[in-house]
C-alpha cells in the first residue's frame, strides 16, 4: 500500500518540514514524477541515485539530473528548503508578497527574491482552463500609477492626456456560479480596448449561446448575433439590473489593486502578465486549503523556465494569453517590486 505524502497545513508546520533539504527532495518526486523517476532528456526509467549530490544518472543516456531540472528551479543555487517555503508564502498570501519581504523571510538577496517570484508566478500558469458557459462577466481595467504621485519628468513622460491614457488594460472574463461552486476568472493584458480585441477574447473563451454581461463600451456593441447581451449603463449609474451586471468583475480589480497598491506598489509593464496570473489563481483557487495550492502549484513546476536576461530584457514579455503591452516607461528601477 503507497505510503500517503505528509502535507503541511500552516506556514509553522511548512518551515519545520521544509527545514531538511533530504525531505524536500522526497516530498518533491512523487509530485514531480507521479509514474516514478524520469530522465528528463531520454525519458529513461533505469537510473542509479547518487546520494552525495542529491541527483540521478540516468543508465540510458549517461547524463545526470536533479528534482530541479526541467522545472522553474533549474540551475538556481538556491535550496529546496528556500524554494517550497517561498512557494508556501507567495501562493497562501491573501493580497500577495513583495520580493522585499521574501529576501527578509529567507534570508536571501532583494535580486534574488524577485527573480525566484517571477519564476514561481510561472507555475500558476496551468494552461487547463476551459470554456465558459451559461452567465458570464467581461470587464476591463486601467493600471498604472496616479499623476499626482510621479516626479514631474516621469510624468511627462507617460501621462499624454486624461483618463486611461498612458496605462495598461487588462481584460477579466468571469464565469459566475451562484448556486454551488466559486466564480472563476480569466484575466488577459490586452493592448487595446477596441471592438475586435475585446470581442476576440469573448469569441476565445465563452460558449455561444451564453449569457455575457458587460458595462456600456462600445467595444462590446455587436455581441447580440452569438450571445444573449445584457449591458448595464455606468456612465448613467446604472449598475445592475436584474441578474445584468458586473460586480464579479469589479471585485477582482478590487482585490488585484489592493495587491498592487498595496504589496507590489508598482509593476512594469513587461510583468504585468504575471502579476496578473498570480491573482487570478489566488481568486480561482481561494476555496481551496493552503496545502491543497500548495500541492497543485508543486505540480506544475515542470517544463517552466526563465532565466534572468530575459526578465530585465525590455520587451521581453510574450504576445497571447499573457501578451505584452505598449512600453510606457523605460525607467529600469521604476517598480518597488524589482532588483
Amino acid at each position: 500500500m503507497e505510503k500517503e505524502l505528509y502535507q503541511p497545513k500552516t506556514i509553522q508546520d511548512a518551515i519545520k518540514f521544509f527545514a531538511d533539504q533530504d525531505t524536500c527532495l522526497q516530498y518533491m518526486i512523487p509530485l514531480r514524477w507521479p509514474s516514478g523517476v524520469t530522465c528528463p532528456f531520454c525519458q529513461g526509467v533505469e537510473h542509479s541515485f547518487i546520494t552525495t549530490r542529491r541527483i540521478w544518472r540516468c543508465k540510458g543516456c549517461k547524463k545526470q539530473f536533479s528534482i530541479k531540472h526541467s522545472s522553474i528551479m533549474e540551475d538556481s543555487p538556491l535550496g529546496l528548503d528556500k524554494w517550497l517555503v517561498a512557494m508556501w508564502l507567495i501562493i497562501n498570501a491573501k493580497n500577495g508578497i513583495s520580493s522585499w519581504e521574501i529576501h527578509r523571510a529567507l534570508g536571501i538577496t532583494q535580486k534574488s527574491a524577485w527573480f525566484l517570484a517571477h519564476r514561481i508566478r510561472l507555475a500558476f500558469q496551468t494552461g487547463s482552463f476551459t470554456v465558459m458557459s451559461e452567465q458570464v462577466e467581461a470587464d476591463e481595467t486601467f493600471v498604472g500609477g496616479l499623476a499626482k504621485n510621479m516626479h514631474h519628468d516621469r510624468r511627462e513622460q507617460i501621462i499624454q492626456g486624461r483618463g486611461g491614457v498612458g496605462k495598461a488594460i487588462v481584460m477579466g472574463i468571469l464565469e459566475r456560479h451562484e448556486t454551488e461552486g466559486a466564480s472563476q476568472v480569466l484575466a488577459t493584458v490586452i493592448p487595446d480596448r477596441s471592438a475586435d480585441t475585446l470581442q476576440e477574447q469573448i469569441y476565445s473563451n465563452v460558449e455561444p449561446g451564453s449569457q455575457v454581461c458587460t458595462d456600456d463600451w462600445t467595444g462590446y456593441n455587436g455581441l447580440n448575433e452569438d450571445y444573449a447581451h445584457s449591458v448595464v449603463n455606468h456612465s448613467a449609474k446604472q449598475y445592475v439590473v436584474g441578474d445584468a451586471h458586473t460586480n464579479g468583475c469589479e471585485n477582482f480589480w478590487t482585490l488585484f489593486k489592493r495587491c498592487v497598491k498595496g504589496t507590489w506598489v508598482s509593476v512594469e509593464d513587461e510583468h504585468l502578465h504575471r502579476y496578473v496570473a498570480e491573482q487570478e489563481f489566488r481568486f480561482n483557487e481561494r476555496s481551496g486549503k493552503d496545502n491543497d495550492r500548495f500541492v497543485k502549484t508543486v505540480r506544475n513546476i515542470g517544463d517552466k523556465r526563465i532565466i534572468y536576461k530575459q526578465l530585465i530584457e525590455r520587451g521581453s514579455a510574450p504576445v497571447g494569453r499573457r501578451g505584452r503591452i505598449p512600453q510606457r516607461n523605460q525607467d529600469e528601477h521604476a517598480e518597488t517590486d524589482q532588483p
